[in-house]
């Protein structure tokens, strides 16, 4: 019985945590309803068990709302799925570092490269940008303890990403002579 007190507490305890944040993200437009942060719950229950992870305290999921609520490729009707599936990637990528990397780092690269990289593309960001920094981590890299997670991606691009001004300069010449 004391056991399952302790649960409910702290599922209501994150719950509480969740719907809080609505305070920051209605400035962008984003609000959860109680129903919608029980199923982030739900789904963070269900992905810690998946991951083989245990969590105390709050969770991540205000962490991540916090940390993705002005992205310019999450409104209100993709709001709760790509909650969700940040949560799930995030965890994946925690085991798949070894717990080398801090929860904010981690964060701080994921959205780095959602915005900058992926365009909002979470395939991306999970089997491209995450994938060659997180063999880059277990490879021994610790660049990301000094730049907080920022910054990090150029060196383990494998793409090679446009040239604004180089791109410009060759459109004025065909289009222009």
């Amino acid at each position: 019985m004391n056991k399952d007190w302790m649960v409910l507490l702290q599922q209501e305890r994150q719950l509480g945590g969740i719907v809080a944040a609505n305070n920051e993200t209605a400035r962008f437009g984003l609000s959860l309803s109680e129903q919608e942060a029980k199923l982030i719950l739900s789904e963070q229950r269900h992905t810690l068990k998946e991951q083989r992870r245990i969590e105390f305290g709050e969770g991540i999921a205000p962490k991540i709302i916090h940390e993705f609520c002005d992205s310019a490729f999450i409104d209100q009707n993709n709001y709760v799925e790509t909650i969700i599936r940040l949560q799930e990637i995030f965890y994946l990528y925690k085991n798949e570092m070894l717990d080398e990397i801090t929860d904010d780092e981690l964060l701080h690269f994921m959205k780095e490269q959602f915005e900058e990289i992926c365009f909002g593309d979470l395939d991306y960001l999970e089997g491209t940008c995450l994938n060659n920094f997180s063999q880059a981590i277990r490879a021994g890299y610790r660049g990301h303890e000094s730049s907080q997670g920022y910054g990090e991606y150029e060196q383990f691009d494998e793409v090679k990403r446009w040239d604004y001004e180089l791109y410009f300069e060759t459109l004025k010449e065909l289009c222009w002579g």
